[in-house]
């Protein structure tokens, strides 16, 4: 019995479909609509990404100036370097970042 269903379903022949082109042309247009929102999302983020390294900019130009108006002994500037054997400009950082406080800097330097 099962057999005749088989049969009888293979018989019937499915009629085909065809919409003229419509479904083509709705591809045609996602692939359009999909392309421009495409641009236009590159367009903020890339706006998005200058705007973060912009900020970011000037915020380590504003610490550059902040560590800058820090007053250090030149006499700590030699300790350090003299002591730890690392570049002047190294121990002048470190220095600055912790407020002239040399016994600070040399913790920072050996952790």
């Amino acid at each position: 019995m099962e057999g005749d269903e088989i049969e009888q379903n293979s018989a019937v022949p499915k009629a085909k479909k065809h919409d003229s082109g419509a479904a083509d042309l709705e591809r045609v247009t996602d692939y359009a609509e999909e392309k421009e929102i495409a641009c236009e999302d590159m367009t903020n983020a890339i706006a998005a990404f200058d705007e973060r390294r912009s900020k970011e900019r000037n915020e380590k130009a504003e610490r550059e100036r902040e560590l800058a108006k820090v007053v250090i002994k030149k006499a700590d500037v030699d300790l350090i370097v003299h002591e730890m054997e690392i570049p002047r400009a190294e121990a002048e950082r470190s220095l600055r970042e912790n407020q002239g406080d040399l016994v600070q800097s040399l913790i920072q330097l050996t952790n």
